[in-house]
């Protein structure tokens, strides 16, 4: 495996990025290490190829954000939106990550081994996000398709809006959203926790979670409903 190093102290984000936009084909199967991220925005979006990116440090705004195929680790936390826009490939935060984390993934694999802030998961498409601590408010707002794994305490409204996407919390939660429920456990509940925390690494069982998903009320705007659900 070809290896490559950025110290963005030395030349910023741009190189790095315009490194990584290259064709696919020369990417593939090397491993970029980035040092001195020092809270750089930006960091590592828009990839299309199966590059392995390290990331030594806390990384700022949208870092791999678009993401399609790569393997990213942050060795560090990570600020508002990382993985947003996910398409594939994973994303590993080892520390924390702050507001919409996962915002509107498609796909992919986002893994957080600390707390995420508000809104983790707003408008989730079909990634999936595992969280080792604990989520903020709002977290899996409006989310479509996919699922989210929560292995600490969820803040409010959890899942407000929610749509066909699934969120499993092992912890306390606040309080729901608007149209989500607590739902019970199938079998199918257990296999997808099983296979998602063994991908984080986590050693949790899946009968600890609770499934949260919706009540379908919001499907269709019901004109007698008084703006109250």
């Amino acid at each position: 495996m070809e290896s490559l190093k950025f110290d963005l102290s030395a030349g910023g984000v741009r190189p790095l990025n315009q490194h990584l936009h290259g064709p696919a084909a020369e990417l593939n199967g090397q491993h970029i290490t980035v040092v001195n991220p020092d809270g750089a925005h930006n960091i590592a979006v828009g990839m299309d190829a199966a590059v392995k990116v390290t990331i030594d440090g806390h990384a700022g705004y949208y870092a791999a954000g678009m993401n399609k195929l790569a393997d990213v680790t942050i060795h560090g936390s990570a600020s508002t939106g990382v993985a947003e826009n996910m398409m594939s490939g994973k994303v590993h935060v080892k520390g924390f990550a702050s507001n919409s984390a996962g915002a509107s993934a498609h796909g992919g694999l986002l893994i957080i081994d600390g707390d995420a802030g508000l809104r983790c998961g707003i408008s989730l498409k079909g990634g999936d996000i595992v969280v080792g601590g604990s989520v903020g408010s709002f977290s899996g707002f409006m989310a479509q398709a996919g699922r989210m794994v929560i292995c600490g305490n969820a803040g409010d409204a959890l899942g407000d809006s929610l749509y066909e996407a699934v969120i499993y919390v092992r912890g306390d939660i606040k309080s729901l959203g608007a149209d989500a429920q607590i739902e019970p456990l199938g079998d199918a509940d257990i296999t997808a926790l099983t296979e998602l925390l063994a991908a984080a690494g986590l050693q949790h069982q899946p009968q600890e979670f609770k499934r949260v998903a919706s009540a379908r009320s919001l499907y269709h705007w019901n004109a007698d409903a008084d703006q109250t659900y």
